[in-house]
């Protein structure tokens, strides 16, 4: 059966904080009880916290909550602000008399799509306030507020992108979950048709497939501010279960769920981006974790996430959606 909201899985909960002005935002997911989680990093331009420590071999075992931002490496800061949060309510690991959340982050860049403005200490705790387990809000929201697809040709030929989630119940009371920022420099396609649903945008307004675009003898990179645009990418998310694992285990559903991104992002993993996805393990299930099972699903759900990321969007900064585009409400 097939829900909507990373926060199916129970032991989680997301937050939002959007500047629709500025045109960006901040997702924080919260794991109050701690998880079990994990990370691969794929993209060629990676900007990321606290991800060596979820290592197999390293010491810190569970963490308290994942930051993905918008604002380039200036939305690093905005950690801090769910630290600061998480401190005041006594969550974290326990290091002698201080109590320090483990919160691994990761960023997207939207810098240019609005006013430059980026989120804070402040942006993150609004985020974390914020944060609840009702279904996520989609589209045009939190660190997808300024995602944009399809830039090769520069946000002149772009389609806004966004966040989306989705969820999958396995049955036997596991739930496996994906949440993803798509801002990605190729275009989004359906993975069971190919068909593309977001990609630069021919002169006749039909979406091109930027890997036959970047393909074809007579392609040229684009210059000055064009190509700026085309590099201010990268698609960042989580993936997550109630099931129990260990932190091998969750580095490897890390691992399968950037086959999600390929599935439907063409091409992902760009050195123009930094495509990074982290792994949540509750535990809440008290069920052993059937990583066969888990290792299939997960790419399906990152796929959804990323095609309902762009169909819930809403355009912006004069970078239009797939609803308007496509004449769809």
């Amino acid at each position: 059966m097939m829900s909507r909201s990373l926060t199916t899985v129970s032991g989680l909960e997301v937050g939002h904080y959007t500047d629709r002005s500025g045109i960006t935002g901040c997702t924080v997911v919260l794991c109050r009880q701690g998880a079990v989680a994990g990370v691969d990093v794929r993209g060629g331009a990676p900007c990321t916290r606290e991800t060596d420590l979820l290592r197999s071999e390293n010491l810190v075992e569970r963490i308290h909550g994942i930051l993905l931002s918008g604002g380039s490496a200036f939305g690093l800061a905005a950690a801090g602000g769910v630290m600061r949060y998480l401190s005041e309510r006594g969550i974290g690991l326990a290091v002698g008399k201080a109590v320090v959340p483990i919160v691994p982050s990761a960023i997207l860049f939207d810098l240019g799509v609005g006013s430059l403005v980026h989120p804070g200490e402040a942006e993150g705790y609004k985020a974390c306030l914020d944060a609840s387990a009702r279904p996520v809000a989609e589209g045009s929201v939190g660190a997808g507020t300024g995602a944009v697809v399809a830039k090769c040709l520069g946000h002149a030929a772009a389609v806004k992108g966004g966040l989306g989630s989705a969820a999958l119940d396995l049955g036997q009371g596991v739930v496996v979950a994906a949440l993803v920022a798509v801002n990605a420099v190729g275009s989004v396609v359906e993975p069971d048709t190919g068909e593309v649903i977001a990609g630069p945008r021919s002169a006749d307004g039909r979406f091109l497939d930027t890997v036959r675009l970047l393909a074809d003898p007579s392609y040229r990179s684009p210059n000055g501010t064009e190509a700026q645009e085309a590099i201010s990418s990268t698609s960042i998310g989580v993936v997550a279960t109630n099931a129990s694992l260990t932190k091998a285990q969750a580095n490897k559903l890390a691992q399968m769920a950037h086959d999600g991104l390929a599935l439907a992002i063409r091409p992902c993993h760009t050195m123009y981006d930094g495509d990074t996805m982290f792994a949540l393990a509750t535990g809440t299930a008290r069920t052993p974790a059937d990583m066969a099972r888990l290792c299939a699903v997960v790419p399906w759900m990152v796929s959804q996430s990323v095609v309902r990321a762009i169909k819930k969007a809403e355009g912006l900064g004069g970078i239009p959606s797939w609803k308007e585009l496509t004449r769809h409400d």
